[in-house]
């Protein structure tokens, strides 16, 4: 109950004081529930007796009826919490999750699956809110109605408040057994939900790749064992709960059975009145309902308790720590200082006692193998996450004492998979200053060279680019991307290989966008095409999270037999590679071909 109760205040967040308020609502409403029920005693009392004294019962009946009314203005202020506070609640509760998004480290971001995240600020969330706005005030009932009329039962008669105590005592084992099976079987059914989810999601962005594959339908490996795998855990925990919630309700049954049984045979031998034993059935049926319904409802806490506990976990998440007395740089040149970096969950480090100087307003470049490190390099520099080992700065400002979105104020990034929204290409390109006017706008896209195309385009800047921005070409969508970048203005440029992926024609105009993006500014570029970074102030070849060679172009290619020399080298010859022709094929079959 503790634990259960701790959650829903988490979930209720700034409404917590609310909360509590309507559970001690709640709790009076019950008592005066069970005050209403035990006033049956006297009042049968009295009107089972030989000379009836209609004052005496008239006053029990007017008791009955106060207690009645005044629980019913109870419930009616408790039912206000349910109606006025769900929706906020549930509001609060994700925009609570988003700012813990928000200021989650991007490297435990990246390790939680979209589709997951979105079962936690959807489904969770809304049933977390249900939990505290509704059910938090049927859990008072259950727990309170039991205690109070049995405490009545025992103070009326001992033997038969002792049969009631031992019903509950032997349901009791049923109902923690509920709670177990319930638990860990509800807890596994919600991350199987949000394992489907984060599927569906992949499924349906790759839905083009799967059809060409012949891998989507129904039958897709992709996302038959997750909807296998949801099946299985909803009807394994539903078949575990069945039978203790059977034999709970039947002990519960049995017991008031065995109650009136008693009973029957203390009136039969004149050791109980007839008019106790009625009142103490009415308290004993009340006191029965409540325990055979926890039976029920322990499942329901226990789902409850499974979406709280999925939320507690990503609010609970750490934002990375901001010492207090951090002064934003004055300046921009970017220092690495011994700097060694292991992801979370691997065993070697990806950045290894890395040192180097970017000097502002310079242009570096990384280049080695893929994994050697490249974009780590440019993740720590904005942040990504704090080095096991070693300094990152930024003007002489170490950025462990800078709020990372401090940091990214001063940093602008072109990946290489851009990401665009299901909004319009003016929206898309606000993203970095959403204050911009249209005319700083136009000009953001005239600088990226995208601003004649959008001009063609019927709805100009108000057409929608589609989910991803799947209705442009990818030369379009980095244009765009540009932009925004163009637009932030920032003094430093991260630039993550952003034409490998584009044709020549696009590569030529995306680079002269870039060209023009980075002038005057601090650049570090990512690169796989060393003919794009030739003109780079420094070159720093990335082997095995080391930095293995640094220089210009003229520098490391006089270094005969480095690596970067054999890369050129390599480079080189790919450009004059081109497909074999197939010789001609003459009898056999062949021939037979029309």
């Amino acid at each position: 109950m503790k634990r259960i109760l701790r959650l829903m205040l988490t979930a209720a967040g700034p409404y917590a004081p609310q909360f509590r308020a309507t559970l001690r609502v709640s709790l009076a409403a019950t008592v005066l529930q069970a005050a209403a029920y035990a006033c049956f005693v006297p009042l049968l009392a009295e009107l089972t007796r030989d000379d009836v004294r209609t004052g005496r019962a008239w006053g029990w009946v007017a008791l009955l009826a106060a207690l009645v009314a005044a629980e019913g203005a109870l419930r009616m202020r408790e039912m206000t919490f349910t109606y006025d506070y769900w929706h906020l609640v549930t509001g609060s509760t994700r925009l609570r999750l988003g700012a813990a998004l928000r200021a989650m480290p991007q490297q435990e971001l990246n390790r939680r699956a979209a589709g997951d995240l979105t079962q936690v600020v959807g489904g969770n969330a809304a049933t977390a809110a249900t939990a505290v706005s509704s059910l938090a005030a049927l859990f008072v009932q259950l727990v309170t109605v039991p205690a109070v009329l049995g405490l009545v039962v025992l103070v009326l008669d001992w033997r038969l408040g002792l049969v009631l105590l031992a019903g509950t005592c032997a349901a009791l084992p049923l109902v923690r057994q509920i709670q177990r099976r319930s638990g860990s079987g509800f807890r596994e059914v919600d991350e199987a939900e949000g394992e489907t989810a984060a599927r569906i999601v992949e499924y349906v962005q790759g839905l083009p790749v799967l059809k060409a594959t012949g891998q989507a339908g129904a039958d897709s490996p992709r996302l038959l064992p997750v909807l296998t795998r949801q099946r299985h855990t909803q009807a394994a925990t539903n078949r575990s709960a069945a039978l203790p919630v059977a034999g709970a309700q039947l002990i519960v049954q049995l017991a008031l059975v065995a109650l009136v049984s008693l009973g029957a045979a203390l009136v039969l031998d004149a050791r109980l009145t007839p008019a106790t034993l009625l009142a103490i059935t009415v308290a004993a049926a009340r006191f029965a309902e409540p325990l055979s319904l926890a039976a029920v409802m322990t499942k329901l806490f226990e789902l409850s308790e499974a979406a709280l506990a999925r939320i507690d976990d990503v609010l609970s998440i750490r934002p990375l720590p901001v010492p207090a007395g951090g002064q934003p740089p004055t300046s921009h040149d970017i220092r690495f200082e011994h700097v060694s970096f292991t992801y979370d969950g691997q065993n070697e480090p990806t950045l290894n006692d890395v040192d180097f100087t970017v000097p502002e307003r310079s242009l570096t470049a990384l280049v080695g193998p893929s994994g050697s490190g490249k974009t780590t390099v440019t993740r720590l520099i904005g942040r990504y996450a704090d080095p096991q080992r070693g300094t990152v700065r930024i003007g002489g400002v170490d950025l462990s004492r800078l709020d990372p979105d401090e940091v990214l104020t001063h940093i602008a990034v072109v990946f290489q998979d851009v990401y665009l929204f299901d909004d319009t290409i003016r929206a898309n390109i606000a993203l970095a200053r959403p204050d911009a006017t249209d005319a700083e706008i136009q000009a953001a896209a005239r600088a990226a060279g995208i601003h004649d195309f959008v001009a063609t385009l019927p709805d100009a800047y108000a057409t929608r680019v589609g989910e991803i921005g799947s209705a442009l070409s990818g030369g379009e969508r980095q244009r765009i991307s540009i932009a925004r970048a163009f637009l932030k203005d920032a003094p430093i440029v991260l630039l993550d290989e952003p034409t490998a992926a584009l044709d020549s024609t696009s590569e030529t105009v995306v680079q002269e966008a870039i060209d023009r993006l980075v002038d005057g500014k601090t650049v570090i570029v990512v690169a796989h095409r060393l003919s794009t970074v030739v003109g780079a102030d420094q070159i720093l070849v990335v082997e095995d999270g080391r930095i293995t060679q640094r220089g210009t172009h003229t520098d490391l290619l006089a270094a005969s037999g480095g690596r970067y020399a054999r890369m050129w080298a390599a480079q080189a010859a790919s450009r004059h590679w081109q497909l074999p022709v197939t010789a001609a094929r003459t009898g056999g079959t062949e021939g037979t071909h029309t």
